[in-house]
């Protein structure tokens, strides 16, 4: 199982579903082309790390890797909620444009887009009194 943390002082999310991980969060991985920023978008996403890997510290525009602080504590990827919410919105335009190619079942769609639409509410929860939003994964 797979755990998606979303989360800043103003609220937070998991989602656990192992289609998100895959259908989302490495949807760049996937064979199917893409323009130049829908990449920039989905590679961010892609950048997301582990909860227990030591990661080293890697940015990009608008976000960057935060290391664990001590061992009760996980790298995160922090950005903006209007960053993460484009990237998440790029996410699900990119997937349902290629769902044929991705190999994604209708039910795993649908249930993929609900999943987004509660990361979409807690982006919304942060900006709404100015919060960044730290991402991470746990399996």
């Amino acid at each position: 199982m797979i755990h998606v943390n979303v989360g800043s002082p103003a609220g937070m999310c998991t989602v656990a579903n192992p289609s998100f991980y895959r259908y989302v969060l490495k949807l760049g991985d996937s064979a199917i082309a893409v323009s130049a920023v829908d990449r920039v978008q989905l590679d961010m996403l892609a950048a997301i790390p582990h909860a227990f890997t030591d990661e080293s510290m890697t940015s990009g525009d608008g976000w960057r890797i935060v290391p664990a602080a001590s061992y009760e504590d996980w790298p995160v990827l922090e950005a903006s909620p209007q960053r993460l919410r484009a990237a998440f919105q790029t996410a699900r335009r990119v997937l349902w444009t290629n769902a044929a190619p991705v190999g994604i079942s209708a039910g795993e769609i649908v249930a993929i887009d609900a999943e987004i639409d509660n990361v979409l509410g807690v982006l919304r929860q942060a900006e709404a009194v100015g919060y960044s939003v730290n991402v991470s994964y746990v399996t």
